[in-house]
């Protein structure tokens, strides 16, 4: 039986942990040794392009090593259904899902900020549908074994009675989570 192993991680720098002896995983990230590993093959990271989503970002590239990091950005497309469940369940932050123009433009800047922090192999995927589905989903479709999500949602009222991504993730995902500090 697969057990999901949920790590939290404020939002000290690597090279502070590293100094710390801290772990990430069974093995040490070498962040100044010429060794850079993870002891993950494929990292799923989930960005919806916000400054904390971003942060989640940077956090995966940073501890990938040789890994791949697949940059997740789920998006409803625009049709009147779709932009209805979109618009009910994120609020005043559907228009960053809507349609997806916004979308490649958010991996875009994602893979730019993965690649500055680290990554050397970046995938960026535009997966349709809402953000839990699609990032578990993607998660069994390129057998990740961590997922990287930001904590924006975890702690409020409405994550709380409604749910949120990191919560929910956490709960579902057949891999490790990793939920990043950024707010």
């Amino acid at each position: 039986m697969h057990r999901t192993r949920l790590w939290t991680m404020h939002d000290k720098s690597l090279a502070e942990r590293e100094r710390q002896g801290m772990f990430v995983s069974d093995k040490r990230i070498h962040l100044e040794g010429i060794s850079h590993m993870s002891g993950y093959s494929t990292i799923v990271v989930g960005t919806d392009g916000s400054e904390s989503s971003l942060k989640a970002v940077e956090r995966a590239g940073a501890i990938a090593g040789d890994a791949t990091v697949v940059i997740a950005c789920a998006y409803f497309p625009n049709d009147g259904k779709a932009a209805n469940a979109a618009s009910d369940t994120l609020r005043d932050e559907a228009y960053q899902v809507m349609g997806s123009s916004p979308t490649e433009e958010i991996l875009r800047t994602a893979k730019e900020r993965a690649q500055s922090a680290g990554a050397t192999t970046v995938v960026q995927r535009a997966v349709q549908g809402a953000p839990v589905d699609a990032l578990l989903q993607l998660v069994v479709d390129v057998q990740a074994d961590l997922l990287v999500v930001g904590n924006k949602g975890l702690n409020s009222i409405a994550g709380r009675l409604l749910g949120s991504v990191p919560a929910d993730v956490a709960r579902k995902a057949a891999c490790d989570v990793l939920i990043v500090h950024t707010t």
